[in-house]
């Protein structure tokens, strides 16, 4: 299969390639994004936990700062994907509202129910009713740059988060880990670019394998499993195209025995195990395992191995490595992999039954 700058043209009108491409920047960026302060400063004494709101691609920032200070941070963080909250989350719980657009109807019901409760405040937002919702009570925030698919700006809804935390002396300071790891994440993108012919280039290689077929993804529980979640989402928006993804060990106690049936899907299947340096020993010794049992029926599968200088270089390679084999995939589709029609015909449909 070949892929062109012709073809990127002709499909990809909105530049998602270049987004993907410039990630590296827009991670640095997003880090040193400014926090303003509101009247309501956030006493972070009386903090014992950390909810984000969010969902899609405002919500997978939060998921990310979760699993890689899963070693780090001495408090919980807790990502919350519903218009409401949970019992535990009151006065002590500082709630984080991220909404790329600030208008997700599932994060402003959560946020006005955490105002209720008076808990300590944070937005993230490019504007839209959080935003306004920040600026009138005067609510610690950050504004994002606009004019991006919210997928397609990561950098931005973690990076700010993660400045955030080291402000309020919850970890360590990142500066130094976050350069190191652009800049990797620079060099590690050349192999990626549409000029990296395919037998040199993994993600074009992988994108070739997932045409007409559906991806399982899987990743250990220890730093990776957001990776396999966002590289199940990439898949699906960018590239309109079906995939799933679970986490290790917990599939091997049930979705490992599926794979019998129906036996006419089983050609359709890739699996992918995404691996890492931070994996514990017996996970990559189950994949192992499970790759010889989805072997016996027929299935392929890869290994994307995460790489880089610290932990934080690690989880955004495969991050990288997932959202160009989604552009590529799109390509191959022949399809825009901006919009998503289907999730703009949900929300519209849900305004008129409000």
């Amino acid at each position: 299969m070949q892929w062109s700058k012709e073809q990127i043209a002709r499909y990809d009108p909105d530049n998602m390639y270049q987004k993907i491409v410039d990630f590296p920047d827009q991670l640095r960026d997003g880090y040193h994004l400014p926090l303003t302060a509101g009247k309501n400063a956030i006493d972070i004494k009386r903090v014992k936990s950390i909810v984000v709101l969010g969902m899609g691609g405002s919500a997978i920032g939060g998921d990310l700062l979760r699993a890689y200070l899963a070693d780090q941070l001495s408090i919980p963080i807790f990502i919350n994907r519903n218009y409401g909250l949970p019992k535990f989350v009151d006065e002590s719980c500082l709630v984080i509202g991220s909404s790329y657009s600030g208008n997700t109807e599932e994060t402003l019901a959560a946020f006005a129910e955490a105002q209720k409760r008076g808990c300590r405040l944070f937005v993230s937002t490019t504007g839209g009713k959080l935003g306004e919702i920040a600026s009138k009570n005067e609510i610690m925030r950050v504004t994002l740059p606009k004019g991006y698919q919210p997928r397609a700006a990561l950098g931005y809804s973690f990076g700010p988060l993660l400045h955030l935390l080291e402000e309020l002396k919850l970890i360590v300071p990142q500066g130094k880990l976050v350069e190191a790891a652009c800049d990797f994440l620079a060099q590690n993108r050349e192999q990626y670019l549409i000029d990296s012919p395919a037998e040199k280039n993994f993600a074009k290689q992988l994108a070739e394998a997932l045409v007409g077929k559906i991806a399982v993804i899987y990743a250990g529980a220890d730093y990776y499993d957001t990776n396999a979640i966002r590289f199940k989402g990439q898949i699906c928006e960018n590239a309109k195209h079906l995939a799933y993804a679970n986490v290790c060990p917990e599939f091997n106690h049930n979705e490992l025995v599926g794979f019998e049936y129906p036996n006419e899907l089983q050609s359709k299947l890739v699996v992918i195990f995404l691996t890492g340096p931070g994996d514990n020993k017996r996970v990559g010794q189950r994949f192992e395992i499970v790759e010889s049992i989805v072997k016996d029926q027929g299935i392929t599968t890869f290994w994307p191995k995460a790489a880089g200088p610290n932990r934080l270089a690690e989880i955004f390679s495969l991050v990288q490595l997932g959202d160009f084999v989604s552009f590529y995939l799109a390509m191959a589709n022949q399809t825009d992999p901006s919009p998503v029609a289907a999730i703009d015909r949900l929300k519209s449909e849900l305004e008129h039954k409000a």
